[in-house]
């Protein structure tokens, strides 16, 4: 027999019992189907971080205080003390001290009643400066953003993140309204674009006044901030930037060799790597779970070809007794398992693309199907389907012409 026919006959034995061959085929077709939609899951989460933390800006360095420790020694979280100023934030900006900083936006503020007419709604509203926007790499829908001279004159101006603006004045434009915080008047000038959260928090739901009026107006003096950004020149500079950075707050601060520093120094990339990090194992112990399914499918397709071998020994007696070799017998039950396996990877790879655009609208997590894991899918299951044939296959192969004629 040649191939056409070995094929030909393969795919009569396999249609002659299709009951039998779908079940089989349906254990294949799950397993394939779980490997790609936890693969995708993976690769969804390991997206939607990246997204959220490119929401952040891009080469960004996050500067935040230390923290603080009171009389009876109980010590506060990261970031509650006091220890960072304006003053920091212009020493960073400082071509001379930082020259692969590209630009630095210190932060301050924290949770306000805004209120608009017979509207209200608590927000956090930030004192920053104009290059908030380049350095946080967001843009704005409507308006302006604050300005030099905002910043010059203590302007009461103030941009509106687009949750906010919905939950103060719904469809209507912000732009050119007032809006009241901690008893001060501002007007409306501008309204952010949409990002959705990140690791900071609700990116959408804030208010931004320039950073001089936020000290007088809001936070009656005070000059420090509770964050400031830091944008590297280039992503190959960010390391430079880095100790820049921290050599620089080092020497504000009077520390030396010996002293715990009283700030810390987050990177994009540090988020980015513990991130996916943990997606990557979440992944390989979910593909893990789901290539037990494999195995179980491998196994049905086992049992059933060893029922075919059972059912078909006068056969393959008498096609031996004709003259057929071992390898060709080999041949054509390797071949029935590969059909199996195949078709299994094929519908299992239709099922995980259907369950790719069908879940993301329940669960509301991303899945994403790449074409190496599909194709890498159906290679998979048709390993499968001829690595547990081979036993099936070796068992027909062995039988002697004459036992098998013998076979009732």
């Amino acid at each position: 027999m040649n191939w056409l026919d070995t094929l030909r006959t393969g795919w009569e034995a396999v249609r002659t019992h299709r009951l039998r061959s779908l079940l089989t085929v349906v254990g294949i077709l799950i397993g394939i189907a779980s490997v790609i939609l936890t693969i995708g899951f993976g690769q969804g989460a390991q997206a939607e971080v990246r997204a959220q933390i490119s929401a952040l800006g891009s080469n960004l360095l996050i500067v935040t205080p230390g923290s603080t420790t009171d009389a009876s020694g109980l010590r506060g979280g990261s970031g509650s003390a006091t220890t960072l100023t304006m003053d920091d934030a212009e020493v960073l900006a400082s071509d001379v001290v930082a020259p692969d900083v590209a630009a630095v936006a210190p932060v301050s503020g924290g949770p306000q009643s805004l209120t608009a007419g017979s509207t209200n709604w608590t927000s956090t509203v930030n004192g920053t400066t104009p290059a908030w926007l380049d350095v946080r790499n967001r843009s704005l829908t409507s308006g302006r953003f604050l300005t030099d001279q905002d910043l010059e004159n203590e302007a009461a101006v103030m941009v509106l993140g687009p949750d906010t603006a919905s939950e103060l004045f719904g469809p209507a434009d912000p732009v050119g309204q007032t809006v009241l915080a901690g008893g001060a008047a501002f007007t409306v000038v501008g309204v952010l674009d949409s990002v959705g959260s990140s690791s900071s928090g609700d990116e959408d739901d804030l208010a931004l006044v320039p950073s001089t009026t936020a000290a007088t107006r809001l936070a009656a003096g005070s000059t420090s901030v509770s964050t400031i950004y830091v944008e590297a020149a280039s992503a190959g500079q960010l390391s430079a930037a880095y100790q820049e950075v921290d050599a620089a707050l080092a020497t504000a601060h009077g520390l030396t060799g010996q002293d715990e520093p009283d700030y810390t120094i987050s990177t994009q990339e540090s988020l980015l790597d513990t991130a996916t990090e943990t997606d990557r194992t979440l992944t390989i112990l979910l593909a893990g779970i789901a290539g037990i399914s494999l195995v179980v499918g491998g196994i049905g397709v086992m049992n059933i070809m060893l029922v075919s071998v059972t059912e078909r020994i006068r056969e393959i007696g008498l096609r031996k007794a004709l003259g057929a070799t071992p390898a060709v017998i080999r041949r054509q039950f390797l071949l029935e398992a590969s059909v199996l396996g195949l078709a299994g990877g094929l519908l299992g790879a239709g099922l995980g693309v259907l369950g790719a655009e069908l879940l993301p609208r329940f669960i509301g997590q991303p899945v994403e199907v790449s074409l190496v894991a599909m194709a890498g899918s159906v290679a998979m299951a048709l390993a499968v389907g001829v690595g547990f044939g081979v036993y099936p296959a070796g068992r027909a192969a062995r039988l002697a012409p004459i036992d098998a004629l013998r076979s009732e």
